[in-house]
């Protein structure tokens, strides 16, 4: 479902999706509403089994919220569609592996948009930040998600101060997975999703999800609702074809074939 602001592609069984905004790639309401339908889409089609989410030009992955819309009438508090701001950080229920290959400049919504994603790659000339201090605001979902996912002091220091990292200190803190040269990050966003895409797309789909809603369980409640299948996804990946095919691939040494169900 390309549009003027988000262009799409489909290899096999992945879906590339690309922020086309110039010349920074912020994020207005209706374009927000446009990405939240994309990755529905993208969610319900069992065909698709991987995302990669980056951005045009090599300048801007996503400088985050739109403030010239913002300036020309779009409300901050408006009506970002299904998936909450750029289509993800709040869709329900995205039990796919989702990829953010980061090109340039990832600020702001910017940052909450790859933090949204399951895997980060970024091409050595990216930077980070969360600029919100500066201009008097809340970086609200960062606030949540970034001291869980990098060092508690780090995380503190970008919210309050607004400072930049560059690729090689976001992946030193664990921010990043890999750092690529700008001319190679595409591709090898696209050899991990093909990677990714051949893979069990059901036991993907529970680790998603006990991931997801164990972050607010204890470990023993957790470990239980696993163990007795109690979590959806894992439930149908116990009574699925696909667990079957997983232990006759194994005891006859060859490779399986998924077939997502």
């Amino acid at each position: 479902m390309s549009t003027e602001s988000v262009k799409t592609n489909i290899f096999g069984h992945v879906l590339e999706v690309t922020l086309d905004r110039p010349k920074a790639n912020a994020i207005d309401l209706k374009t927000s509403k446009i990405m939240g339908d994309v990755f529905c889409d993208f969610r319900d089609n069992p065909n698709l089994r991987v995302a990669i989410i980056t951005g045009s030009g090599e300048k801007f992955f996503c400088a985050g919220w739109d403030l010239k819309a913002a300036a020309a009438g779009d409300a901050v508090d408006g009506d970002y569609g299904v998936g909450g701001f750029g289509g993800l950080q709040e869709l329900p229920h995205m039990n796919k592996p989702i990829i953010a290959a980061v090109n340039g400049i990832c600020c702001g919504g910017g940052l909450e948009l790859a933090l949204s994603a399951d895997i980060i790659l970024a091409a050595e000339h990216a930077s980070f930040a969360l600029p919100e201090i500066r201009s008097g605001t809340v970086a609200d979902a960062a606030s949540l998600k970034l001291p869980k996912r990098i060092p508690y002091h780090i995380a503190m220091e970008m919210l309050f101060t607004g400072r930049w990292l560059d690729s090689e200190e976001a992946a030193r803190w664990g921010l990043i997975n890999q750092v690529h040269k700008s001319n190679d990050l595409l591709s090898k966003a696209r050899e991990l999703a093909e990677l990714l895409a051949s893979g069990p797309p059901l036991v993907y789909a529970a680790i998603k999800e006990v991931v997801r809603e164990a972050e607010d369980m204890k470990f023993n409640d957790a470990l239980n609702m696993i163990t007795k299948s109690q979590f959806r996804t894992v439930e149908t990946l116990y009574r699925s074809e696909d667990q079957l095919e997983g232990a006759r691939a194994f005891s006859e040494k060859r490779d399986p074939i998924w077939r997502g169900k």
